[in-house]
């Protein structure tokens, strides 16, 4: 059979078939390392002061450049504005379920979010699983796409590492958090789905501040090659992170303390609607 039956029967356009895939240009991963870099120190700054800052750097560039490598990335500003996160189409939004809620202890809201991770050589993507209260990170996966499947993966991953099924998962209004196999990930295990509001960065505040850390502290002092090295490093971060960094925000004791001897630190059950739990078996 013909290629050209072939496609016809596949419904795909010849032109597809043969294209092969541009990869970025060393000039350009140069840029998106810095660009990333910028947006953790001004995470407010959109592509129009970018633009400036690289101009100011020496480097010449416009803003058009400057839009597209931005959302190869997935990053934008976390000003208010309109289509702050878009969502897949036909995917349904869930309601910001944590607005005037007192979290009190482990397991009651889980987060998740994705980031931009630079390597030497290309660039990957970072999702992460965290317990609100403790800041434990009870999961996290390394993708060199942004499809739903790999942050299935970190939700499950976090089911089998948790203490026992979250009462709300929280995430931003992604596509890959809004998608239907993501959904049913989290409602099939018993908890229920609340999304960032519209423009509303600080609702998912804490595993934004994680991102500054990781990044800072490991991934752009490593500079890593590839993906494999790469997730063998984030691997002994994030055991470090958990089991070892004291955290400011929880009188210096660690993540992995505060959430597996929760009772010790003062976690209490919580005084919102009650929901239904499930424990592990």
């Amino acid at each position: 059979m013909s290629l050209r039956r072939q496609c016809d029967l596949l419904e795909v356009c010849r032109g597809s078939y043969y294209y092969e895939a541009c990869p970025e240009t060393e000039e350009n991963l140069g840029l998106m390392r810095r660009l990333d870099e910028l947006h953790l120190e001004h995470p407010v700054y959109g592509s129009r002061k970018l633009t400036v800052l690289l101009r100011r750097e020496g480097l010449g560039i416009n803003r058009k450049r400057v839009v597209r490598l931005l959302r190869v990335m997935g990053i934008e500003a976390i000003y208010a504005k309109p289509k702050l996160s878009q969502a897949g189409f036909g995917h349904q939004i869930y309601p910001y379920l944590l607005r005037d809620l007192e979290v009190t202890g482990p397991d009651q809201v889980w987060c998740s979010d994705i980031t931009y991770v630079p390597m030497a050589s290309g660039f990957m993507y970072l999702v992460a699983v965290m317990d609100w209260w403790s800041r434990y990170v009870l999961a996290w996966r390394l993708s060199n796409t942004l499809e739903a499947a790999f942050c299935v993966d970190a939700w499950e991953a976090a089911l089998r590492a948790g203490r026992q099924t979250p009462l709300i998962s929280n995430t931003d209004q992604g596509s890959q958090f809004s998608a239907p196999m993501f959904v049913d990930a989290v409602e099939s295990a018993g908890t229920q789905v609340s999304m960032d509001g519209r423009k509303r960065w600080i609702d998912n505040r804490f595993i934004e501040r994680l991102w500054r850390s990781v990044k800072y502290e490991d991934i752009y002092l490593q500079d890593y090659g590839d993906g494999l090295s790469a997730g063998r490093g984030l691997g002994r971060w994030f055991d470090g992170y958990n089991q070892e960094r004291p955290h400011a925000s929880l009188d210096y004791a660690t993540p992995a303390e505060v959430y597996h001897a929760a009772d010790a630190y003062g976690a209490k059950p919580p005084t919102w609607e009650a929901m239904r739990t499930g424990s592990k078996s």
